[in-house]
């Protein structure tokens, strides 16, 4: 799951300034660092324009190897641009460097979710499940050997449940019932669905029914820019979806203007069911779209 040193990796700059914001699994991270403190020089295909614009652009998390402080991945979490925009067109230029060098890029779109809060529970985790998938990965020519994958483990969850203990959005889901009991919510139940698409992006959904048939809906899509998560992205998506709507379910006076009508959810719904070629899985959600 980790990087295997290619030829790209050598217009990579080791880190070795500032103390690194936590260490797992012989990986460190550091927050806050330009796509100019990771390259060295522009590389070959990179035009001038995008160059200049690139290395200006940044990431909230860089993970380097703790021996030698060579970088293995960055993550972003950031709100989705608009189409045609400014930031689009930097995110794409960015993308092109970080492609011919040869950096994993795992890119989180949400409007909710911030790097400062929430990038490293999510960085903590996918090197949890990068390194168990590794662990747990069947030897070369001995056949499938089973094993339960990291999202699906059970255990003792913080309310003392059992439950799937590498559920990030668990914390939510318990939070939810709590407020459902207190009569702040309309249900206890924290739905959602995830779909990958094609050549695109993993996306995840998530909604509340915060007051009779008015949800709280939140999407998140999850790009894996050669990297793996060591487990399955869509699931991860609609999980950091979760998460979203557990943050925004602290202030339930503040997302009163965010409250879609059922109907409407249902029908938003309906359309994604009715693009399912462009997914790259059938749609396992029919039933949501039922009256």
């Amino acid at each position: 799951m980790t990087s295997t040193g290619s030829a790209e990796a050598s217009w990579l700059r080791p880190i070795t300034t500032g103390s690194p914001l936590f260490s797992r699994a012989g990986q460190v991270g550091y927050a806050s660092r330009r796509l100019s403190e990771l390259v060295q020089g522009r590389p070959p295909g990179i035009t001038g324009n995008q160059w200049s614009t690139a290395i200006r652009e940044g990431f909230d998390l860089v993970i380097c190897a703790a021996a030698d402080g060579r970088p293995l991945f960055a993550v972003e979490i950031v709100p989705p641009a608009a189409a045609g925009s400014p930031e689009q067109r930097a995110e794409r230029m960015k993308s092109a460097v970080c492609a011919a060098v040869g950096l994993e890029v795992l890119r989180v779109e949400s409007p909710t979710l911030r790097g400062a809060d929430h990038g490293r529970r999510i960085v903590e985790y996918v090197i949890d499940a990068r390194g168990y998938a590794d662990a747990t990965a069947p030897e070369p020519g001995g056949g499938e050997q089973p094993s339960v994958p990291f999202r699906d483990i059970i255990g003792r969850l913080p309310d003392g449940r059992s439950g799937h203990v590498n559920d990030l959005g668990a914390l939510a889901r318990t939070a939810a019932v709590e407020a459902y009991v207190d009569r702040k919510l309309a249900d206890p139940i924290l739905r959602g669905l995830h779909v990958r698409w094609k050549n695109g992006p993993a996306e995840g959904w998530s909604w509340a029914e915060v007051r009779p048939g008015r949800c709280l809906v939140e999407r998140v899509q999850l790009w894996e820019q050669r990297f793996s998560c060591g487990v399955d992205p869509a699931r991860l998506a609609e999980d950091l979806a979760t998460v979203a709507v557990g943050k925004r379910l602290r202030d339930l006076d503040a997302v009163e203007s965010l409250l879609v009508d059922r109907d409407q959810l249902r029908r938003d719904i309906r359309l994604l069911a009715s693009r399912r070629d462009e997914l790259e899985d059938d749609f396992a959600f029919d039933h949501l779209c039922a009256d």
